[in-house]
Formats: C-alpha cells, structure tokens, sequence
C-alpha cells in the first residue's frame, strides 16, 4: 500500500533479494535470514562503492537494506535464534549482519577485504529510528542512483520519494561526531583505534579514516544545505577525497581541511534551512500501512 498523494518519480527494481547463509552470530540466524528476504523492501550498495571513493582491487562491498517483518514479530513476543547454534537467549529482530569474511578461518574475527561483501539489512522499524536522528549511514540508501540499487519494491520506491522526510538539523550533530570519530582514529589520539597499520606505516597516517572523516564533512554540508546527498561525490572534492586516499595529501593539510568542514557544519546545526525536525508523523504513518498491507498479504 502506498501513499496516493505522492507523484512517484522512483522506479521499482526487481533484484536479488538472497542473503548469505546464517552464521554463528548474534543477528546471523537462518531465521532472521528468511524475515529479511521474504520482507526486503530496499537493497542498496553503500561505502566506497557508491561515494565514487573505491580504490580498484582494495575494497570489500558493502550493502545495506531495509526489509519488513512479520507481525508476530512488531505486535507479539516472538524473537530469533542467536545465531545458527542458538546457545544464548533468542534476541529480538532488529537486522539480519552478514561479512562473508566469516567463513575463512579467523571467523568473526577476520577484515573485510577485496572482493569480500558486508551486509546489514535492517528492520524498517530500526532503520527509520536512525534514519530519522540524522544519522549520516543509514541515511545513505534513500540517495543511491539506480545503478547501485540491489533491490526495491514499490514501498522502498515511495520511501526514497519521501527522502525530505527524514532530513532535519538532527543530523549535524550525528555527521559531526562521526567526522570526529574518524578524525580521531586517523590521528592516533588517545583512545582511537586503526585496524590499518599498514597503511599508518606507509603514509605517517590512516588514509581511509582519513578519506571517510572528510568525506563525511562533505556530505553532511551538502545534506545540511541543500537536503540531499549527491551518489557518487560529485567533483572537485571526489579528486580531492580520492587523493587523501591514496596517501597523496599530507596530513596537516587533511586535518585542515577537516576541521574546516567540522566548523562548517557546526554552524549550519543552527543556521541550516532544513527543518528543525523530520516528519515523524509522516514515517509513523508510513510503517503503520506498510506492515499493515505486508501482513495482509502473507495472510497474518
């Protein structure tokens, strides 16, 4: 079921809809498996992929997606194994989290790498809770162009006509302290933690933190400027992210740069055009008639 009174400008995209088999974690059962794929409604690639900032032969794949549930699980007590062994208590679903880096030895664990996929598909009710606090990854899947769109439905076509609905000065907050974040781990300060030393050890710092901080400040300008969030980055700062990197920047002039961005976007967590709030009636609504009209059809 969808909202008649919105000109639909999203095309539906029948894709793959299949997951990787369960695994021995907290949100890899087989069953929160199959309430993920029976109930996707959106599939996007997200991380480097999609930023236009990928590095030929060096990055894994990243997607996430969006899926409905149930009804036993949103109106009743049902919940899903912890994993495929089942030996903890059942959890409530909230995401199907899958790295096929698990199933080489090292298992949970190994580092994505080339050629590896990480992907989270999370409940509509999860993603529209972080969606609508700004924060700057789950945000992601309503700017992907077509041609990274695993999979959407007609539902996931209307939420990403609705993208303006989520889009509030919440989302400064969120962006700066994710840019922060990655400021922090590509310093070294105290406390951060890199899982690239070899990058460290051939450029003086971590290029990727590096790249993902600034890469941050950029969106989250544009999205507090404009309302939106431009798949891939558009140039000049796609060269400039590409060059941080490949180590081609030194790190004074990376930090600079960052903290400009970090400033910017303090001031626009006051000053920006966008709404003080997202439209939380809106998506309220939205989830209502959606699960109301996914259970109708399986028959809940």
């Amino acid at each position: 079921m969808t909202d008649p009174s919105v000109d639909r400008r999203t095309s539906v995209i029948e894709g793959d809809i299949s997951l990787p088999a369960g695994f021995d974690h907290p949100h890899a059962s087989e069953e929160a498996r199959h309430i993920a794929e029976e109930g996707m409604v959106l599939r996007v690639q997200v991380g480097s992929g999609v930023h236009g900032t990928a590095v030929e032969g060096q990055d894994d794949r990243d997607e996430m997606g969006i899926c409905l549930e149930p009804a036993r699980y949103v109106t009743g007590l049902a919940r899903v194994p912890s994993g495929t062994r089942g030996e903890a208590a059942p959890v409530a679903f909230e995401q199907y989290e899958r790295h096929t880096v698990w199933d080489q030895p090292g298992g949970l664990a190994n580092r994505s790498g080339a050629g590896d996929l990480d992907v989270i598909v999370y409940s509509a009710r999860k993603w529209a809770r972080l969606a609508l606090a700004g924060n700057p990854t789950v945000l992601l899947v309503l700017y992907v162009p077509d041609e990274e769109v695993v999979h959407r439905t007609e539902v996931g076509a209307e939420l990403v006509d609705n993208a303006h609905r989520f889009v509030s000065k919440l989302a400064a907050d969120r962006f700066i302290g994710y840019l922060r974040s990655q400021k922090a781990a590509m310093t070294g300060e105290v406390g951060a933690h890199t899982n690239r030393p070899e990058l460290v050890a051939l450029h003086g710092y971590d290029t990727k933190f590096a790249m993902h901080a600034l890469r941050l400040g950029v969106q989250g300008v544009e999205l507090l400027s404009t309302g939106r969030i431009t798949l891939p980055i558009p140039e000049p700062d796609l060269s400039r992210l590409r060059a941080v990197r490949r180590g081609e920047v030194e790190l004074a002039e990376v930090v600079a740069a960052v903290e400009a961005a970090e400033t910017r976007l303090v001031e626009l967590s006051g000053s920006a055009s966008v709404p003080d709030q997202p439209d939380r009636e809106w998506v309220d609504a939205w989830l209502h008639r959606t699960h109301l009209a996914y259970w109708a059809s399986r028959g809940d």
